[in-house]
């Protein structure tokens, strides 16, 4: 009886990106001469409110998190705490957010599990992150790179957005989009890289126009949808630089 060679899954062929090593240098030097140290802008004060931060940002708005979490969190900043408070509780604080009875729900089971499984230490591996009720591969990600400084590639619509439509990671699912952009960002900006990206798409190429006309990479940029070539200049403001 012929015995079957076992064969290996091929791996699967990501798209490429239209970018060379040059022109992406350059393109994440600029971001680092905007932005040298670009802050995610959901309120925290510990590992464990940014766990919940994030979760309760999905399909939600960074400043309506922020407006909700603001009270929470001076009563609720442990896991503990949050339990003490109760799924009620926590739904009137955040009930301004879409889906805010499952999210309480999810807050609730997350800090239940933390104080059961892991000390109230929140986990720093993603395969540790993604089993928190309510945490996904991005919101894993923005953890582990916001509070422990392990660089990562948090996909959100804003990266999937300008990953297609500047040509930077031309793919459809988050977790293509993340594996392109891991491999070919330059080491030396991916610390900050998805937050530069992040910020990038939030305020100048955003969805309806891209704002081409303000943008520091507006030459070095191959979408077909620009609408100059010309790169804003950068002038200093305040001690930060950012485009006039």
């Amino acid at each position: 009886m012929a015995i079957k060679s076992k064969t290996k899954p091929k791996k699967k062929r990501l798209p490429r990106s239209k970018y060379n090593r040059k022109e992406l240098t350059e393109i994440f030097s600029r971001f680092q001469k905007l932005r040298p140290e670009p802050k995610g802008e959901l309120m925290h004060v510990n590992p464990y409110t940014l766990v919940v931060a994030v979760a309760l940002s999905a399909q939600a708005t960074d400043i309506g998190v922020n407006r909700a979490t603001k009270e929470l969190f001076k009563v609720a900043d442990t896991p503990e705490k949050m339990l003490a408070l109760g799924e009620a509780k926590v739904g009137e604080y955040i009930k301004t957010i879409g889906l805010w009875r499952n999210k309480a729900k999810n807050v609730i089971a997350l800090s239940q599990m933390l104080v059961d499984e892991f000390n109230s230490v929140v986990p720093q591996t993603r395969e540790e992150l993604v089993r928190l009720p309510g945490v996904g591969r991005k919101t894993a990600n923005v953890v582990m790179s916001m509070a422990f400084g392990i660089p990562t590639m948090a996909v959100d619509t804003h990266i999937l957005r300008i990953g297609m439509r500047m040509g930077l990671a031309p793919a459809k699912t988050p977790d293509d989009v993340e594996a392109i952009l891991m491999r070919i960002i330059p080491e030396e900006f991916l610390y900050h890289a998805h937050h530069w990206l992040i910020l990038h798409g939030r305020y100048m190429c955003v969805a309806r126009k891209p704002k081409c006309e303000a943008c520091i990479i507006a030459d070095l940029c191959k979408s077909k949808v620009k609408t100059c070539d010309v790169p804003a200049p950068i002038v200093p403001i305040l001690d930060q630089e950012i485009p006039i």
